[in-house]
């Protein structure tokens, strides 16, 4: 009898679940529905901008797969042979490929379109792939350069417009270099340009977040300012109250009244004056305009390594104009290796030793003469490797050559050692301007192999390195013939404005990750990008996306870029200048 109380309680309970167990099963089902539905988003299929973004979508995936095909095939041989022309040697229409490791790689057909008027980078088939080390003259008849007209401002295209637009944006291009010659922080060196306003103003103090660090006792912690003044042209130097004062050319630009505290009267900035902080400390001003655009960025990609300290050793620099040859220019890329030290001195070195050779005027006609500067830069390198003693130190040197002929027309010629790449985009092409002396190089494999020591098959390293050659590591190259510092030399390039011309330096931290097809994409989308902008930095803005680009790719090196605009219509906004 006590099983019957029992049994009926059981059966209750199994007719409940029997009621309980749809409804959960139900609602179940509905909450599953409702996910897959918001994760679908079918009301898009509504929205009127639909078709085009789905357009976009696999444009973009076209381009990926394209960028993963290598810069240059090692298999591929060159049959082009050079053609006569009747021009100068700076006026030349035929392409020259004088070198014998210069090969054109054909390019892969990628179906991206042009959308309206933008210039996005067009990856289709033209017949011209990378060139390698390839001549590319200036051509006998100037394109047109096509201004979009506005109902208030209009750029005319002919020589006076040309004239004020160029002048203009030279005058805009200030290049304002600080050094410290003499006091406790002797040797420090800082450089910014006027166009850049998010390192604008300038802080002189003597803890951070000073930008112009100089550790003396007599100078303030925010000493002196100095700011670039857009409507006067000019640099110009207040001090910010200063227990110690500061002098501009031994003159005081303080208020020299005891127990004051207040801001100075702005003073402007000239090339050769000597602003003094306290008694000790002296920073020599240089001050340079650039007919062209420059963007300079680095970073040491310390996170990349899983936040292991990593030390920077690419040190850039550059010079505008070379002292004593002002119409010539020098940037360079320095990445080392073991250390920083050869870096660093081969930076100091590579630029005295170019200026030293165009300091003769002899040497600097012959250039313009013979739009060739092989000489000079082969004969630099030697110079600056012979000065260099360093024995378990070395790097790799890449520099870009820069002349004017004084009628606004610029030419570029590349020299390096090692694997930092200068890319040149002349009249939308890429043109590599340097040569990868890695261990792997089919290049490097065959001149090791004709001095009678190849290298055995699947060999990268050579003494622990992957490098061929380099300036420096001077007990390396005692030890094994093999390593050189005989720079690759390209040919030289026209460097035209009206074409959107443009060039990139880096070190091998940038392109282990990036591709010049896309390097070349992100510039002319920054480009496009910031053509409405009033803004003046649009080249240090596509150097910045050129370095985050290699932070998103995980980069796991020192990364450092040198981006030179020769658009000068592009790089100012056409609202700042109207020409009527």
């Amino acid at each position: 009898m006590a099983m019957q109380p029992f049994m009926a309680v059981v059966l209750d309970g199994i007719a409940t679940n029997d009621v309980v167990s749809p409804i959960i099963l139900l609602i179940t089902l509905f909450i599953l529905l409702l996910i897959i539905f918001i994760a679908c988003k079918p009301w898009r299929l509504f929205a009127p901008n639909f078709r085009s973004q789905t357009i976009k979508a696999s444009t973009s995936s076209d381009v990926q797969e394209d960028e993963q095909q290598p810069l240059v095939s090692q298999d591929l041989e060159s049959n082009i042979t050079e053609r006569p022309s009747d021009e100068g040697p700076c006026h030349q229409t035929d392409v020259h490929l004088g070198s014998p490791h210069n090969h054109r790689v054909p390019s892969t057909p990628s179906p991206l379109p042009h959308h309206g008027d933008s210039h996005m980078l067009d990856m289709s088939d033209h017949s011209e792939g990378v060139v390698i080390g390839q001549t590319l003259k200036r051509p006998a008849g100037e394109q047109k350069y096509d201004v979009t007209e506005d109902s208030s401002h209009k750029l005319k295209k002919n020589g006076s417009s040309r004239l004020l637009v160029s002048k203009y944006s030279e005058d805009q291009r200030s290049i304002l270099n600080l050094e410290v010659i003499s006091g406790p922080s002797c040797g420090a060196h800082y450089f910014v340009q006027s166009t850049n306003k998010s390192k604008l103003p300038l802080t002189l103090g003597r803890v951070s977040p000073s930008n112009v660090l100089v550790v003396d006792s007599e100078v303030s912690g925010k000493h002196a300012m100095i700011n670039w003044n857009p409507n006067k042209l000019k640099w110009e130097l207040v001090d910010l109250g200063s227990l110690n004062g500061t002098l501009l050319n031994s003159r005081a630009v303080h208020r020299v009244q005891t127990g004051t505290r207040h801001w100075g009267d702005p003073v402007e900035l000239n090339s050769g004056d000597v602003i003094t902080l306290g008694t000790a400390s002296k920073i020599s001003v240089q001050i340079n305009k650039l007919p062209f655009g420059i963007g300079v960025v680095s970073d040491p990609m310390c996170a990349r390594r899983g936040g292991k300290k990593l030390p920077m050793e690419d040190v850039l620099y550059y010079h505008w104009p070379l002292s004593g040859a002002d119409q010539f220019g020098l940037f360079g890329i320095c990445d080392g290796h073991g250390g920083v030290a050869a870096a660093s001195s081969a930076s100091k070195l590579m630029p005295e030793m170019v200026t030293r050779i165009l300091s003769d005027t002899l040497r600097r006609e012959k250039v313009f003469s013979h739009c060739d500067a092989s000489d000079v830069l082969r004969e630099a390198f030697s110079q600056t490797e012979a000065h260099l003693d360093h024995l378990y130190e070395g790097c790799t040197a890449t520099v870009l050559l820069i002349w004017a002929d004084g009628q606004d027309n610029y030419f570029a010629q590349c020299a390096n050692v090692g694997d930092s790449t200068c890319i040149a985009n002349i009249e939308g092409k890429p043109v590599k301007m340097s040569e990868d002396h890695r261990i792997s190089s089919g290049n490097e494999r065959l001149r090791m192999a004709a001095v009678g020591e190849p290298l055995k098959d699947g060999e990268t390293r050579l003494c622990g390195l992957n490098l061929a050659r380099m300036l420096g590591d001077k007990f390396l190259k005692q030890q094994d013939g093999r390593f050189s510092s005989e720079p690759y030399i390209s040919q030289v390039v026209y460097m035209n404005s009206e074409n959107h011309d443009f060039a990139i330096m880096a070190s091998d931290g940038f392109w282990d990750v990036v591709s010049s097809k896309k390097a070349m994409q992100i510039v002319r989308q920054e480009r496009e990008r910031n053509a409405a902008s009033s803004e003046h930095d649009s080249t240090e803005r596509i150097a910045e996306a050129l370095l985050s680009e290699a932070r998103s790719q995980r980069t796991k090196d020192n990364t450092s870029i040198i981006f030179l605009d020769f658009d000068v219509y592009n790089s100012y906004n056409r609202d700042d200048v109207c020409i009527e």
